[in-house]
């Protein structure tokens, strides 16, 4: 198949192409793997300039990074035409948010190629649904593609129940990168980023944003900590100015913003992992991806009960906890401390997601 990928170059703080980071890279580059043709167009939220990419290990794909402003997208039609003068497309997975959606849509339908949309969130949960128009044009190009994927079986229930839609939909969760998402020793892990070996460590990796409902893992350790001389917090990610003003303790170590290459290593230092979330149009609705990279580690850790969380973790209900609770999710990071559990399910990898996007792309053509 020839398969043309619409997207966004910047999404949840990392940079798609210069990071070979995520689905929207892994899963093409999977099947450009299996002998596919796969080109891609990355519009650019920050101003770059027209950058090309290719990969030597990926010689069966290319991208084009272009900006979106000042022209970008009232240009769009014409850049994927030049980018597919001598390269018809047979198929479209077009992802990342709703602007892309409703322009992958109206480029699909004049040039009549089958278009596949990718929801690997709730949209309507982004600022920009606040666009006048722009949720209902959203809604409509969901309803004209020939099949959409989506995150969540919380988010295919939405969507499926709200968007009166008439083709197929399949959830396509998460993948992680197994050669890298695996097992490691701990205490080397401490060593190597200047944790105390001897120390009871939480923590989590990625966005330390009041939307996920993070204040919780702070004031659970604020309050354990007084009576725990040994237990440290450890973070990693972009950390909202406000919640790094008001937690602020000598044993809470903050790492930053880490490549991606830098957070198994992270993760593996860690007693406790932490999984937090708000029952909020957003976190109702997504997949955590640090779920799977967790699993593949084989990490003690406790979850917020939030969405699909609630569904896989249905045989380990003892780690998760309420929303907004603080006292339970002491009590659950207390019990893995103490007793600790590592859930014996499988973390898909991206081949795996790649096998299921083939066939939704097969029969859309």
């Amino acid at each position: 198949m020839r398969i043309l990928v619409l997207t966004k170059r910047q999404y949840t703080g990392k940079d798609l192409l210069a990071e070979r980071y995520g689905r929207i890279f892994e899963i093409p580059a999977a099947l450009s793997r299996r002998g596919h043709d796969v080109r891609g167009i990355a519009l650019s939220y920050r101003n770059r300039g027209q950058e090309d990419f290719a990969w030597p290990d990926l010689p069966g794909m290319r991208w084009r990074s272009v900006d979106a402003c000042p022209q970008g997208v009232l240009r769009y039609a014409r850049v994927l035409d030049d980018w597919t003068e001598d390269w018809r497309p047979d198929v479209i997975w077009a992802s990342s948010d709703m602007p892309h959606a409703v322009l992958a849509e109206r480029w699909a339908r004049t040039r009549q190629v089958p278009l596949v949309l990718d929801l690997y969130d709730n949209y309507e949960s982004f600022g920009l649904s606040k666009f006048p128009g722009l949720k209902a044009a959203f809604r409509r190009a969901c309803r004209r593609a020939q099949a959409l994927t989506v995150v969540s079986h919380a988010l295919n229930g939405y969507i499926s129940s709200s968007y009166a839609l008439s083709c197929p939909v399949t959830v396509l969760q998460n993948g992680v990168r197994l050669d890298l998402f695996q097992p490691r020793d701990k205490r080397a892990s401490r060593v190597a980023i200047g944790l105390p070996v001897e120390a009871r460590v939480i923590g989590t990796v990625g966005a330390i944003s009041s939307r996920r409902g993070i204040e919780m893992m702070f004031e659970a350790f604020m309050e354990m900590a007084d009576s725990d001389p040994e237990l440290w917090l450890v973070h990693a990610g972009p950390v909202d100015a406000a919640i790094a003003k008001r937690y602020r303790h000598p044993r809470i170590r903050d790492l930053g913003v880490q490549p991606a290459d830098q957070v198994p290593q992270i993760l593996a230092s860690l007693d406790v992992a932490i999984i937090c979330n708000r029952d909020s149009d957003f976190g109702r609705y997504c997949f955590p991806l640090k779920l799977h990279e967790i699993l593949a580690m084989k990490i003690p850790f406790v979850a917020a009960a939030v969405g699909d969380v609630v569904e896989v973790m249905s045989p380990y209900q003892q780690l998760l906890f309420a929303p907004g609770d603080v006292t339970q999710l002491k009590s659950r990071i207390a019990m893995q401390l103490r007793d600790p559990l590592v859930p014996g399910l499988k973390a898909p990898g991206w081949d795996d997601c790649a096998d299921s996007l083939e066939k939704v792309l097969k029969d859309a053509m």
